[in-house]
């Protein structure tokens, strides 16, 4: 089976609103991992065992991170380590996210 080496946003989407979840993992190698998030009203999330990025695709808000909170918006690039009490704040109706997982289960 061909791992995929391109990912659409719009397929990504679809995914989403077949599953109707949050969040749909779409490609996983080895210790890395690309997920789709785009919760709505509440993210509910919970620490991370590894650590992980998020790429903003659409959207605007507030990120708490540890003890950090700052606003974000489509095109930043967040870096939350394993662990870490993280959620997504006030954020806008359109709200989507690339999350990419990596690195080894930190205890």
């Amino acid at each position: 089976m061909d791992s995929p080496t391109w990912f659409s946003l719009a397929l990504a989407r679809s995914k989403l609103e077949a599953d109707g979840s949050p969040f749909a993992e779409l490609w996983r190698h080895g210790e890395l991992s690309l997920e789709i998030y785009a919760p709505r009203g509440r993210d509910l999330q919970s620490p991370h065992a590894r650590d992980e990025l998020y790429v903003i695709v659409a959207g605007q808000g507030l990120f708490v991170n540890g003890r950090h909170r700052h606003p974000f918006q489509a095109g930043d690039v967040l870096f939350v380590p394993a662990g870490t009490p993280h959620r997504f704040e006030q954020f806008s109706e359109d709200f989507t996210t690339w999350v990419i997982f990596f690195g080894d289960e930190k205890p």
